[in-house]
This record gives C-alpha cells, sequence and structure tokens, in this order.
C-alpha cells in the first residue's frame, strides 16, 4: 500500500525513472528509547528478591491447598467462571517468572509483524518478521530474549518445562508445528515478550488451518498482559471470524488498546470518516461503559507520508509506548495481585469441597445408597444451602462463586469421598491448610504489595521520569 502511495506520487511529479535511485526516509527513534527507559538499569536485584518471596508463598500456602482438592481439575470442566488465566495449567514457576507478555491480533496485513519489527529495531535485518501485502504470518511468533539470535522450534517450546508454553501440547502436533519462536539479545526483550499471530482471514474456515486457532487464540489471550488489536484505515471490513474474536476478549477489556495503524496512507478528513465508521463496526462487539482506547498513527521505520498530520502521529505513538511501559514497570505488582486472585479460588472451592464432603457425611446412613444421596447432593446444591454457605464466610463475594455445572463434572471424575474435610487437614508442624492460604491472602501477598510500592514512593532522582515540576500522569484518564 505504502510503496504504490509513493510510486503514484512520484509519477504524478515525473520522475518515475528515479523511482528506484530514491530511498525512504527513515524515521528517528529516539524516542522509544527515551519512552521505554531502555538505558536505565533495571532493578534485577530486588525484582529477584520479591519473586522468590511470592514462589515462596505460592508453594507453601497456595499449592498444597490446589493439590489436595485437586483445584486444576475443576479448571478443566470450567468454561466461563473464572475468565483468565490458569496458574496450574501453565507451570508454576513458569507462570510467576514469565514476562509480560503483549499480544498482536487482528486481520491479515494490517501492519502486526511491522509494528514489531518497528519496536525492535529488526527492519532490513535477516532476522526481521517477514512482511507484504498479502497473508505471509501462518504461525504463531513467540519473541523473547535470549542470549543469541535463534529460532525454536514449537516442539521444542512445548517440551521445555522452563517455559510457560508446554500446555500448548494439548493443541496437538498440528499447531506445534505453527508455532516458532525467535529469541534475541534486547533490551525492550529483556522486560517484555511479544506474541505475533496469523491474521484473521474472514473467508477461511477455521479447519482448514489443521489445528482449533480459536483455542488457541484463547489461551494466549487468557495470558497476556496487554492485547494490541490491529486495523487498516482501508480494511475494516468486520466478518465473523473478527466477532469470534472480540467474544474471546470479553472480560479482556482492560488490557485491550485497538490501533488504527498506516494511519499516514489517508487525508485527515478521510481519516476522521474511517475513526468513526471503526467504532460504529466495534461498537456491538465491545458492550462495555468505556471503550478501549484508541491510537491512531503509523507504526513502521520509515517517515511519515507528506502533508499528513506527523505531530498527532507522534504524539499517538509516544502515548502507546508510555501505556506499554506502565505494563512493563507494574509486572510485579501484576503478578502478586494475580497470585492473590488465584489463591482466593483455589480457597473457595476448597470451602465448597468440604461443604460437599459435609453434606455427603450428614446425609449418608447406614441404609443409604451413596449413589443417590451423592446424585441428589450434586444436583440440586442448593438445596442444601452449600452455595449460601459459604458466602457466609469471609472474603467470599457471590461474583467469586464458581458455576454449579462446574462441580457436577468435577465429582463426576473425582469420588466425593476421596476428600478430606478441611478440618482433618492440619499438622502439628505445618499448620491448618485453610490458615495458610488465608494469612496469604490477608497478610502476606498484600504486605509484598505494599514493600513493592513503597520502593516506587517518588525520590530525589524521580525528575527524570516525571518532571519535577510536573504532575505524574494519569494512564487511566484520557488525553
Amino acid at each position: 500500500m505504502r510503496e504504490c502511495f509513493f510510486l503514484c506520487l512520484f509519477i504524478l511529479m515525473g520522475f518515475a525513472e528515479e523511482v528506484e535511485d530514491v530511498p525512504y526516509a527513515l524515521r528517528d527513534k529516539t524516542h522509544i528509547e527515551e519512552t521505554l527507559r531502555l538505558a536505565t538499569d533495571d532493578k534485577s536485584g530486588d525484582y529477584t528478591a520479591a519473586l522468590q518471596k511470592l514462589r515462596k508463598i505460592y508453594h507453601s500456602a497456595i499449592k498444597p491447598m490446589e493439590q489436595a482438592y485437586k483445584y486444576n481439575e475443576l479448571r478443566q470442566h470450567e468454561i466461563s467462571a473464572y475468565p483468565g488465566r490458569n496458574l496450574g495449567d501453565s507451570g508454576t514457576d513458569g507462570e510467576i517468572t514469565s514476562k509480560p507478555m503483549v499480544l498482536f491480533l487482528g486481520p491479515w496485513s494490517v501492519g502486526k509483524s511491522s509494528m514489531i519489527n518497528y519496536l525492535l529495531g529488526l527492519q532490513n535485518s535477516p532476522y526481521q518478521l517477514y512482511t507484504g501485502a498479502e497473508p505471509t504470518t501462518s504461525e504463531f511468533t513467540v519473541i523473547m530474549h535470549g542470549e543469541k539470535i535463534r529460532s525454536v522450534e514449537g516442539i521444542v517450546m512445548a517440551a521445555d518445562s522452563s517455559r510457560s508454553f508446554s500446555p500448548l501440547e494439548k493443541f496437538g502436533q498440528n499447531f506445534l508445528e505453527k508455532l516458532i519462536g525467535v529469541e534475541m539479545p534486547h533490551k525492550l526483550l529483556e522486560r517484555v515478550t511479544f506474541v505475533d499471530t496469523p491474521g484473521i482471514i474472514e473467508n477461511r474456515k477455521q479447519q482448514e488451518r489443521g489445528y482449533p486457532f480459536n483455542d488457541v487464540c484463547q489461551w494466549f489471550i487468557d495470558r497476556a498482559d496487554l492485547i494490541f488489536v490491529v486495523f487498516d484505515p482501508t480494511k475494516l471490513d468486520v466478518g465473523l471470524e473478527l466477532e469470534m474474536l472480540f467474544r474471546q476478549l470479553k472480560g479482556r477489556e482492560s488490557q485491550i488498546r485497538i490501533i488504527l495503524n498506516k494511519a499516514d496512507n489517508l487525508a485527515t478528513q478521510d481519516l476522521m470518516r474511517v475513526y468513526g465508521a471503526l467504532f460504529w463496526s466495534l461498537a456491538p462487539l465491545i458492550n462495555v461503559t468505556e471503550p478501549p482506547r484508541v491510537y491512531v498513527s503509523s507504526f513502521w521505520p520509515y517517515d511519515y507520508a507528506p502533508d499528513t498530520s506527523r505531530e498527532l502521529f507522534k504524539r499517538e505513538e509516544i502515548s502507546l509506548l508510555e501505556d506499554l511501559n506502565q505494563v512493563i514497570e507494574n509486572r510485579l505488582e501484576n503478578k502478586i495481585a494475580f497470585i492473590r486472585q488465584h489463591g482466593i479460588r483455589v480457597r473457595i472451592h476448597a470451602l465448597l469441597v468440604d461443604r460437599y464432603v459435609q453434606t455427603y457425611n450428614d446425609k449418608m446412613s447406614y441404609f443409604s445408597d451413596p449413589e443417590l444421596v451423592f446424585k441428589e447432593i450434586v444436583d440440586d446444591p442448593d438445596k442444601f444451602y452449600i452455595f449460601k454457605s459459604i458466602l457466609a464466610k469471609t472474603n467470599v463475594s457471590k461474583f467469586d462463586l464458581p458455576n454449579r455445572d462446574a462441580y457436577r463434572d468435577f465429582f463426576g471424575v473425582n469420588a466425593i469421598t476421596s476428600f478430606k474435610p478441611l478440618t482433618t487437614q492440619c499438622s502439628y508442624m505445618g499448620g491448618c491448610l485453610l490458615g495458610k492460604i488465608e494469612k496469604a491472602i490477608t497478610d502476606e501477598l498484600p504486605a509484598l504489595l505494599s514493600s513493592i510500592n513503597s520502593d516506587k514512593q517518588p525520590g530525589l532522582n524521580s525528575c527524570e521520569a516525571t518532571g519535577c515540576d510536573e504532575k505524574p500522569k494519569n494512564r487511566y484518564r484520557k488525553n
């Protein structure tokens, strides 16, 4: 699209014979390093120490309860009760130590790969992601940090327990052949991982891909800290596959950023019309009070087209980089908050299983039929106030209760008699499982989070970050 634009421009000016000799002017990229603060040293020592504390809390207080009441097996039967990541599904240590993940989604040939090349400075290098006007990316490409530049096959990534990609094996060998990792030494990749995805093609059926494309997208969506949905202003058609994608993004609206890329291809007036058309097309798909932030710019290494709003595009790009930097800087707080949320869910699950077990034991008598008693309890738990009794517990919200049907499937696989009551899950030296997880939720994890936030209080050297005479920017307020 851009090549055609410049070619037509030169033809109209009468310089068609000189096109091959006129290189594109490269854009100044110093603002990328400045905004992302790539030149500053990361406090890796403090970060590593905090991660060690977080890992210790998880292994000592949360994981034993997970294993005792088989929480990860409940997740196999839950579809929509808990949208988001499943810690046990992706490897405990890999999930805790993993870097923030930035996911790029959108139709084909909208500039997703070009944007990654631009941010990492890969253009015109042997390692740049392949781009073109036709659908080019057919793989899920994970760009991550490494000591040297090398590619990693999908089967190797799934087999490596030190990474967080081992659960991807469940999508089959056909998918693993479409998964590739790229490692390279880069300051930005020390702090974040990029995932490039195949472009959405509306006239292609899912089964033609050879693997469950939507399920794979959902796996990455659930683990992404930031999701860039990229659009080309000349291709705003919303079809069935794109509608399916936005249905998968339900519940993750706070992570979504919509990017109207290649904006310098249009005149300002046309761009305003396209901006309105984009919101009109996406409004039925994003049913939230405040829509995601939309960035309008042109993310590639070459200069903006002439007679376009280059100052606006530059400010929009810097705003997006600030958004990305905010996710990077808050990565530890987000991990602590996620582990605490996970701990709350594990605790609720244990309380529910305990209540099912108590009810079963109370209903059983010498003449009772175990199968009939079990079926009566599982089919109608409200009759025995199982879920309502849990709401009387502290730190339990009715909005956090899982789906009742999930427990019918859960106990269909796991015999109710195989679980012990919570009151018996205690030891003289280790204490009680319930007490330890409640202490982690109410005391240890909030204390760890407070210690991280206290270290971030503005000090004498914070002027370079916020400006001594300026108020810190509010990332939740629209500019």
